[in-house]
């Protein structure tokens, strides 16, 4: 640990307990390197511990990602006399209960370790269990919005930090492959509860049911090979010393903007297609498409990042996303609409893997990777709660997608700028390879 980092965290610990000199305690502690090593970067645990990373993102974000297989199968059946920013209020409240579970979860994980996943996996089976009985408005938001969102964030927020353990130099590689399980869950569950919804006799309840007992399996895999490198901290559960650096707040406040604008295609492009006249099997296939993309726009970036920067591939990712939904309105037919979402998936995937990525860059002590993440994206999961209903207020309001495009286009847009301004207040300045 360099002389710096040492003074900052001297700093920190004694104003959380001003009763003990710590730099005393500091120059009799031995260096992190001497006490824990250097992160492997690789090895067979390394990559169990990124492959169950990959398998929990699958479960939680891949099945989030298909909520625009829900909203379309929602706003005509079960939920066909609620509007559609009343029925995106369910994913709405999913995607931010899954991120700002991370609050919780990120520091349970950092003070004791891995084992916090199993009851976390065990609550998101039986939340999926409860959608596929749920019939009226008020289940399935406590259901599918409450339970199984806040579920979601204490699995893979655990998982997030032991990847961040492991690696180091390959960190941004390493989450990109992990957050690719997210992609391959957004390509097979839109497509097969798409099919079972459409195409077959197989009730809604069961259909949801077969969902969940492909996931278990899984996240029983995770659960065993997900472990933690460093040995639990003990000091305060939440670290607050973390929202003094400002690049850290930057970086959290361009998150918001991007979550408020990149959820968009995801909630509403299916219901945009069928507007347009595409069947409604092909236009759930959508989904799929976007989250394909979103693997190739997740692995290239976080090589890219390792080598050019993680807070410059974020910021460009940001911007380009944002540039890709302003050009909704102009897919009009369906080769227009799948080579859209071709563009839509690849530009996006590297805000999620990126963000994580750039988080953890700003964690001087590894032990605190998960506190750092979780308390980031709980505060940054305010705009995944309110972005998707003012997006549906929008289009009911004006009867079409062209002022919710614009209105994501740009929100996501200032995000991307505001993660090159985080940069400014680094000593690499604006220019730099962060």
């Amino acid at each position: 640990m360099s002389l710096t980092q040492a003074e900052k965290r001297i700093s920190r610990e004694e104003e959380e307990h001003p009763s003990i000199n710590f730099s005393e305690v500091e120059l009799q502690r031995p260096s992190e390197s001497a006490e824990f090593g250097p992160p492997p970067d690789g090895g067979l645990q390394a990559w169990l511990v990124a492959a169950g990373g990959a398998c929990v993102t699958f479960a939680c974000m891949g099945f989030a990602n298909a909520f625009g297989v829900f909203q379309e199968y929602y706003f005509s059946h079960q939920l066909s006399d609620q509007s559609p920013d009343d029925i995106a209020w369910i994913g709405s409240l999913g995607a931010f209960m899954q991120f700002a579970g991370g609050v919780i979860g990120g520091p349970l994980f950092d003070r004791y370790g891995a084992w916090i996943m199993t009851p976390a996996a065990l609550g998101y089976i039986f939340a999926m269990m409860m959608t596929s009985l749920c019939s009226k408005y008020w289940q399935f938001m406590l259901s599918q919005g409450v339970l199984l969102g806040a579920c979601m964030g204490l699995t893979q927020f655990p998982a997030f930090a032991a990847v961040s353990q492991f690696f180091d130099k390959k960190r941004a590689v390493a989450f990109g492959l992990v957050i690719s399980g997210s992609s391959i869950g957004g390509v097979v569950l839109p497509i097969a509860l798409s099919k079972m919804f459409n195409s077959t006799s197989l009730s809604f309840g069961w259909s949801v049911r077969i969902i969940g007992f492909v996931i278990t399996p899984l996240l029983v895999f995770a659960c065993v090979v997900t472990k933690a490198r460093l040995p639990p901290r003990k000091t305060n559960f939440f670290v607050k010393a973390a929202f003094k650096d400002k690049k850290y707040d930057l970086l959290i406040v361009s998150l918001l903007f991007m979550f408020c604008g990149m959820f968009t295609p995801l909630f509403f492009i299916p219901t945009y297609a069928v507007s347009k006249g595409m069947s409604v099997t092909l236009a759930s296939y959508l989904l799929a498409i976007v989250n394909a993309a979103s693997t190739f726009g997740r692995i290239i970036p976080g090589v890219l990042a390792d080598k050019y920067g993680r807070f410059n591939i974020l910021a460009v990712g940001g911007i380009a996303t944002g540039i890709v939904i302003l050009c909704l309105t102009r897919a009009d037919s369906n080769a227009e609409l799948i080579v859209y979402s071709i563009f839509m998936g690849f530009t996006s995937g590297s805000v999620i893997s990126g963000g994580s990525a750039a988080i953890s860059v700003c964690a001087e002590d590894p032990r605190e990777a998960g506190a750092y993440m979780g308390q980031g994206m709980a505060f940054a999961a305010i705009a995944a709660l309110i972005g998707p209903p003012i997006n549906g207020a929008l289009i009911k309001r004006y009867e079409g997608f062209l002022q919710s495009s614009i209105f994501s286009g740009v929100v996501c847009i200032v995000g991307g700028c505001l993660a090159l301004l985080a940069k400014s207040v680094t000593p690499q300045g604006i220019l730099g390879i962060i």
